[in-house]
């Protein structure tokens, strides 16, 4: 039983959007670091030490401000249970 407005046996449906949508999320966030990156951080204007560089080819921001941005980052999706019980959480 899947709850919520899905059909019934529509688990397996569930837990295959929720990975698509995570490897969509992931590509986005690859698709953002590749091409050629900036010897300066686009966010502080802080140089981007060049171990960095090399380490993350395609780096647009410094350590400091990569970590700001992934703290930001959300954790949740889309609940896909839809019961009132799990949107309470």
């Amino acid at each position: 039983m899947a709850g919520g407005w899905s059909r019934d046996g529509a688990v397996q449906d569930q837990i295959d959007d929720t990975v698509k949508d995570a490897v969509l999320a992931a590509r986005a966030r690859l698709a953002a670091a590749e091409g050629e990156g900036e010897t300066h951080c686009v966010e502080c204007g802080e140089e981007i030490p060049e171990a960095r560089r090399r380490a993350m080819p395609g780096a647009r921001t410094c350590v400091a401000c990569q970590s700001t941005r992934d703290s930001r980052t959300p954790a949740a999706g889309i609940n896909r249970r839809g019961s009132k019980d799990s949107q309470l959480r």
